[in-house]
């Protein structure tokens, strides 16, 4: 079953994944569809069983980094039942089986319109600029890297968050200007506090987490971490047993589609090409794959 969109009451937004509701009680409903973006663009084929992974695994690392940054999860929307305060909530109780276990209660947050990117190896679009420059989004890198190439440091890189099209870089100055530098340079050392912990855990499950964006808000006046959290949509992550640098490397994430719309010769715009059998098999075993290593569980569930 592919979930491509969901119809509930009290619609507020639909993302390039996530259809999110209002539940009341400055309570959100965020429920992962099958959807799946590559460079901006939602595509025409969904993923099966992707929504449930982003959805499972975003709880999991909201739970293990509380200590770090508070975040707006709640509760799975499954477990909603064992939530004393959702109780009273008719939508979650209503809610199809399916849906529920794909989303997530959250608390409303004011968003703050900046993706805040962490690098800890040179891959993407910062090893096609360091090819070039010696740079990775305007920052000066050594001498002789490779494809691949774990940084000395992870590098924060953060893009505007576009409502449409292509998000674009921001420089740490541009982010000063939009949000004060206090914020800025909170937004810095949270977000490579943030990644620096989970690549720590994930190398102990064989996974390396090259890079990661996240996005945070403000709930009651206080800086939350928010929307999803180091997924295979958000993050490279890579086979740390077959890592080489110098080369494309084996990964868990989405990247494995990217790929494929690169050789299939698409310009990258609107609309995209719809995806083969084999490469929507294939994504789904990596999603699968990804959750099953960073937790320890097969995500088995009721009408995936």
């Amino acid at each position: 079953m592919v979930v491509l969109e969901t119809r509930l009451p009290n619609l507020l937004y639909r993302g390039k994944v996530r259809d999110t509701y209002a539940l009341g009680k400055d309570l959100l409903l965020m429920v992962a569809t099958d959807r799946i973006s590559a460079f901006d663009v939602v595509l025409p084929t969904g993923i099966p069983q992707k929504g449930l992974v982003l959805c499972h695994l975003s709880a999991f690392w909201f739970k293990k980094t509380a200590h770090i940054v508070p975040n707006h999860f709640i509760a799975l929307a499954s477990q909603a039942a064992n939530v004393p305060s959702l109780r009273g909530i008719s939508q979650l109780a209503s809610l199809p089986g399916d849906i529920a276990q794909r989303s997530m209660v959250v608390r409303r947050a004011r968003r703050i319109d900046i993706e805040c990117v962490v690098r800890g190896y040179l891959a993407g679009s910062a090893w096609a600029e360091y090819r070039k420059s010696g740079t990775a989004f305007g920052i000066p890198l050594p001498k002789g890297l490779l494809e691949g190439s774990k940084l000395e440091r992870p590098i924060f890189t953060p893009t505007t968050k576009a409502e449409t099209g292509h998000d674009q870089s921001l420089t740490m100055q541009q982010v000063v200007e939009m949000v004060g530098e206090p914020l800025a340079r909170e937004l810095e050392e949270k977000s490579i506090a943030l990644y620096q912990y989970a690549h720590d855990y994930a190398l102990t499950r064989g996974i390396i987490l090259a890079d990661t964006k996240m996005e945070f808000g403000f709930i009651d006046g206080k800086l939350h971490l928010i929307d999803e959290l180091f997924t295979p949509d958000s993050s490279r992550f890579w086979d740390a047993s077959l890592y080489r640098p110098g080369q494309s490397q084996p990964n868990f994430d989405k990247q494995y589609v990217r790929d494929w719309l690169t050789q299939s010769g698409w310009n990258k715009e609107p609309p995209a090409p719809e995806l083969p059998e084999e490469v929507v098999h294939k994504t789904t075993q990596r999603y699968l794959e990804a959750y099953h290593r960073l937790t320890g569980e097969k995500l088995n569930l009721q009408g995936s």
